[in-house]
């Protein structure tokens, strides 16, 4: 009978509670997007929170690998009053076309980024003609930083043409070795097989099947026929001399036997490195070092045709090229999409460098000569690259097409000086407006509840004072003063002012912990454990 009255009362108590939490649970769902309204309302009227140290990285405003640099004013560089900057300024307004055609806020990860937007604004809306005004346009849009390899003074430059070679339109037996266009099996990761443009770094792949990739032929295999009978060849070439000179300078103008004329320009490679064959014939004592140039490279491959297959075939790479619809008065076309100008265009290690960027190179090179030494103080447009130019003072001077050009620009293998012209849109100063401030110091108040104490502060805190707090009993004291009676301290020499330092700054102390927190029950526990014994005691 007692047990059926408490179930009657533990039910009707429990039941009063399950129905609040009902309510309540009810309540909460209906009111839940109102209480998100008001946290998200509070969020945005909050005050944004303060930054903590250290702050984020800023991006420095030139930032080239492996290069060093030196800001110079326009009375430092040698030579620029000297040169007629307006044959530079049209080739610089030139390359003004492809970089207005980019759209805006395309990504850039070179240095110069799209700093070059700037000047090629007014360089489009005005058409100087004459070189006092082209001068005045780069010194008010250009500041002039002399650049070079990080360790070296100097840079180093090349020359390169566009060879003038006789061909065929069908083989035949004087018209033999053939010049590819690329092939549809080659893929380079990244990219489309039919890209327009494809890097020449990097590894390249031949696609067999739907999934598999291997490295593609070298070129050893492709002279061997690897890619011969698919209907690839676009002309037909004497020898695998005049083929591997159109390869390394990248275009060529190939006179038919017809009369007529074919324009050919790079396209893709096979993804093997550029092995240099002067290299190879300085390293095994054939020609030597300062008599090396493209016609001794050609005379001695003429002389030596079994070395030649030998030594050509040590440079694997290998240059597929596409046809250019343009006339014998049009130059060649460079990395940058627009004809090359003979001596003012420049080929740069495109990794480091923009196209359109201007660069002044001063030195001596054999110009007139092989051993003359003609002053060069000239002001050059980036607008073309090559898988040998790497570095960011490596330059291939640009000088035309032809005999003469090729003969010039075959004995260029000297050290100059670079002068990289930077948009003053990146001017550390103008740049340094734009960042961040530090955030404010804290208040008097605060600098009072935590301060900041010196080394020199610390040595002046009674130590043994506060060791003696810590030690009422002095037992610690007896026990350390006992070891060093038995240990005497060996003699040492003067100490150093380092040593002094150390020894006068106070060592750190422990910090006690505090007392254990008493355990203290809250009265609704203390009713449950009552209310649970007068329970076991009814039972």
């Amino acid at each position: 009978m007692v047990r059926e009255i408490w179930k009657r009362v533990f039910t009707a108590r429990y039941l009063k509670y399950w129905t609040l939490a009902l309510v309540l649970s009810v309540a909460a769902v209906a009111l839940a997007p109102y209480a998100a309204e008001a946290v998200r309302a509070r969020h945005r009227t909050a005050t944004p929170p303060m930054r903590h140290l250290p702050y984020p990285p800023l991006d420095w405003p030139i930032e080239i690998a492996n290069s060093q640099y030196l800001p110079l004013s326009w009375s430092d560089v040698p030579g620029w009053s000297d040169d007629d900057q307006l044959a530079a300024y049209r080739t610089f307004r030139a390359s003004c076309k492809p970089i207005a055609a980019k759209p805006d806020g395309a990504p850039e990860d070179k240095a110069l980024g799209d700093s070059l937007r700037d000047p090629c604004r007014e360089a489009r809306a005005a058409d100087l003609a004459d070189s006092a005004a082209a001068k005045a346009f780069f010194e008010r849009n250009f500041e002039p930083l002399k650049i070079s390899k990080l360790g070296d003074a100097d840079g180093f430059v090349t020359g390169y043409y566009e060879p003038v070679i006789e061909g065929s339109r069908t083989q035949n037996e004087v018209y033999n070795v053939p010049v590819y266009r690329r092939p549809s099996n080659l893929f380079v990761r990244g990219f489309k097989q039919d890209a327009t443009s494809l890097p020449n770094k990097g590894p390249v792949y031949r696609k067999i099947g739907r999934r598999k990739l291997v490295p593609y032929y070298d070129r050893a295999e492709i002279e061997d026929g690897a890619i011969e009978g698919r209907g690839l060849e676009i002309a037909w070439l004497r020898n695998q001399t005049d083929l591997l000179f159109a390869q390394i300078q990248g275009s060529a103008r190939i006179s038919l036997d017809d009369g007529s004329t074919v324009r050919i320009n790079y396209d893709a490679y096979n993804g093997h490195p550029y092995t240099p064959v002067g290299r190879i014939l300085i390293e095994r004592g054939i020609i030597p070092r300062e008599q090396m140039s493209m016609q001794r490279i050609r005379d001695w491959m003429e002389q030596n045709p079994d070395g030649a297959n030998e030594l050509r075939r040590m440079n694997r790479s290998y240059i597929f090229f596409r046809e250019v619809q343009l006339s014998e008065k049009d130059e060649a076309v460079g990395a940058q999409g627009i004809p090359l100008t003979p001596g003012r265009s420049i080929a740069v290690d495109k990794s480091l460098h923009v196209y359109g960027t201007p660069f002044f190179i001063t030195g001596e090179l054999p110009i007139e000569s092989e051993k003359s030494k003609t002053a060069f103080h000239r002001l050059m447009i980036a607008q073309d690259t090559g898988s040998a130019i790497v570095g960011p003072a490596r330059a291939d001077l640009y000088f035309g097409a032809g005999q003469e050009a090729g003969k010039v620009s075959g004995r260029l293998k000297h050290s100059m000086q670079f002068v990289m012209l930077v948009p003053r849109s990146l001017d550390p100063v103008v740049r340094g407006r734009r960042m961040p401030l530090p955030d404010a110091r804290p208040s008097e108040k605060i600098a009072k509840l935590f301060p900041q104490v010196l080394p020199k502060e610390a040595a002046k805190e009674p130590v043994k004072e506060q060791a003696k707090d810590q030690d009422p009993s002095g037992k610690v004291a007896a026990a350390a003063a006992a070891v060093k009676d038995q240990n005497p301290p060996a003699p040492t020499a003067s100490p150093s002012p380092a040593t002094t330092v150390a020894q006068n700054v106070a060592a750190p102390q422990p910090i006690p912990l505090p007392e254990a927190r008493p355990r203290i029950e809250s009265d609704r526990n203390i009713r449950r454990l009552r209310y649970g014994r007068r329970h076991r005691n009814h039972r």
